[in-house]
């Protein structure tokens, strides 16, 4: 990432070895489209290769992860035009191979827990072949005993290290369908026993403590699966043919998410988002800043390849502590280092409850997200369901380490914004996970 000065300062990136500082530059102006939605894109490339003929998606995310599914789904056979080296183009045409017609592979899922947990349900259910899933050391201690337990009650061949870590190795077997409780809310778990179930005999059905995304099942259902969905039920019957004909990825509300949080801590700032995914299932984030008092307008616009999308329009704003917890969590679990980092700012405590599910993403985020945080000057207390934060004071500034995770990477620099100081992020190539663009985009907005 190249280094960018903007007339309220400067902005060092990727130098040093992927070492940068960001510092207080001014109120952020401008209008931002983020980059396309990684769930999303995720999702809509297994999908196509599950598909019959030919699917084109626009909008696919050029990201580290998103590479990584669109390598796996050629690994098991699939036609891909629209990615080369240089770049993804902005249309991804896939030549699916079918429900049934994966061939057998060893898959690098690189960082990928997406990929990595919805993957195995489609290919659990083959009628021949053997697969072997592995990533790098980040994926390496990612648990897959959530997917793996209930698979193997549909009929799933599966191993694992110490039977609950990567490498995954699968080998096809027939599938039963079954119902299900999650014992956790995962919109992961529930897509991968989604896509068992179109192979399985007989219907698939998965009971819910609380609402997930439901990406899955507007796209699979879109692409001609039989799904119901009502009182936390989600079932599948089984099928023979998808047929997804093209999917349109919206802009990532969880990218946008920095976005806004930064211009409600940085003062006299105003940022517009444009072509936002508003799934209800994925903006939680705004229900709580809302109820903290930030001041975001939000206009509809027409829905983006099934899923809502509209317009933000966010100012700096003052806010006050609150209490996150229960059914909010599922629905802001990926920005609720966003909500720690806005609390340091408010007025009085917030608490962070019922969370455990952030000590099992790309790192341990209740754990680094306090370290940063308290190494930037925060009073963060943990539990291991969450955390407590004492706000009002801000952030003094200083250095952190992203750990490898994206999320902690943006979210240092953000912070470097609003602190006093400024911060130093150690390893904020991380962000190229899933928006290789952040950088640039964020020097836009401070550019004046």
């Amino acid at each position: 990432m190249p280094g960018v000065r903007g007339q309220y300062g400067s902005l060092s990136h990727g130098t040093s070895g992927g070492v940068a500082r960001f510092g207080p530059l001014g109120p952020l102006r401008g209008t931002v489209q983020p980059p396309p939605d990684k769930s999303v894109s995720h999702r809509a490339a297994l999908i196509a290769a599950m598909g019959e003929g030919e699917t084109m998606i626009e909008g696919y995310l050029d990201a580290a992860d998103t590479r990584s599914t669109l390598a796996a789904v050629e690994a098991v056979g699939a036609r891909l035009s629209g990615m080369e080296e240089a770049g993804i183009a902005p249309e991804v045409r896939i030549q699916g191979i079918g429900l049934r017609g994966a061939q057998a592979a060893r898959i690098d899922v690189g960082n990928a827990g997406t990929l990595l947990r919805l993957l195995p349900g489609w290919l659990a259910g083959q009628e021949t072949g053997e697969w072997t899933l592995d990533g790098d050391d980040s994926i390496r201690r990612r648990p897959v005993d959530r997917i793996a337990a209930p698979l193997r009650l549909m009929g799933a061949r599966l191993e694992c290290r110490e039977d609950r870590l990567p490498p995954l190795r699968i080998e096809a077997a027939p599938l039963s369908g079954i119902e299900y409780e999650l014992p956790v809310a995962s919109a992961q778990v529930k897509s991968c026993l989604l896509f068992a179930g179109l192979l399985a005999e007989g219907e698939t059905r998965i009971v819910e403590p609380l609402p997930t995304r439901d990406h899955s099942e507007r796209m699979l259902a879109a692409a001609g699966a039989e799904i119901e969905r009502g009182d936390g039920i989600v079932s599948v019957r089984p099928a023979s043919r998808l047929e997804p004909g093209e999917i349109v990825v919206p802009a990532d509300f969880s990218s946008a998410a920095f976005f806004i949080v930064a211009a409600l801590l940085v003062p006299g700032s105003e940022v517009r988002l444009s072509g936002i995914g508003l799934n209800p299932t994925r903006t939680g984030l705004l229900t709580i800043l809302t109820r903290m008092g930030a001041e975001v307008e939000i206009e509809p616009e027409a829905e983006c390849g099934g899923e809502p999308s509209g317009r933000l329009r966010v100012r700096a704003s003052q806010l006050r502590g609150t209490e996150v917890g229960g059914a909010e969590i599922p629905l802001a679990i990926d920005e609720l280092p966003l909500v720690a980092l806005a609390a340091c700012f408010a007025e009085g405590e917030t608490t962070i409850g019922d969370a455990a599910e952030l000590r099992r993403k790309e790192s341990d985020r209740i754990a680094t997200v306090s370290e940063a945080l308290t190494a930037l000057g925060a009073t963060v207390e943990t539990s291991e369901d969450g955390m407590q934060i004492s706000g009002g004071g801000g952030l003094r500034g200083g250095a952190i380490a992203s750990h490898g995770d994206h999320r902690i990477a943006m979210l240092g620099a953000i912070a470097g914004l609003a602190s006093r100081e400024g911060v130093e992020v150690a390893g904020i190539d991380a962000a190229a996970v899933s928006y290789p663009g952040f950088a640039a985009d964020l020097a836009a907005l401070t550019a004046g």
